[in-house]
């Protein structure tokens, strides 16, 4: 389905932002994974390994885990329009492979609406909490890539996750 066949759920009839009204979808398992890849120049990369991934802010991973689950929590404080949430679950993981730092984050709940924004900001807010604690040794870090990997619940389910190598 092209875009221009496609309306927008998050516009009235008279095109002004609203909320999506999910009262009368059915409570199903709502479930979102998305990954972020933080790119770090190779000496950079080098010395947070030689570091045990620890900088003066603290241990980097370790902080980036707990701000990504809190991120995907705050979801619907951070992005307008977005339902508040019970989630059920959010799991971060994350894992170095050559100079990047993958992100991969899953999110489940029960309810009305899907959770892939939920999931799609915790790897933000973990991407960039890695960034912050690392920005002292290098300015050339980049936030390369961040995507929705799939989703199930809802009208259908998505799988993007062929050829991820998280």
């Amino acid at each position: 389905m092209t875009v221009a066949a496609q309306t927008l759920s998050h516009v009235d009839d008279a095109n002004r932002p609203a909320m999506v009204d999910v009262g009368a979808k059915a409570v199903t398992r709502r479930t979102a994974q998305a990954l972020a890849r933080v790119r770090f120049p190779p000496e950079v990369a080098a010395q947070l390994h030689r570091a045990g991934h620890v900088t003066a802010k603290g241990a980097v991973l370790t902080v980036a885990n707990i701000a990504g689950v809190m991120g995907a929590k705050a979801t619907a404080q951070l992005i307008p329009l977005c339902h508040p949430l019970a989630l059920d679950r959010c799991h971060i993981d994350i894992t170095m492979q050559g100079d990047d730092a993958l992100i991969a984050c899953s999110v489940s709940c029960q309810g009305r609406t899907g959770v892939e924004m939920e999931a799609l900001t915790g790897a933000s807010v973990a991407a960039l909490t890695i960034y912050d604690m690392c920005k002292a040794l290098s300015h050339d870090i980049v936030i390369a890539e961040i995507r929705l990997l799939g989703k199930t619940g809802g009208k259908r389910d998505v799988d993007h996750s062929a050829g991820t190598s998280a």
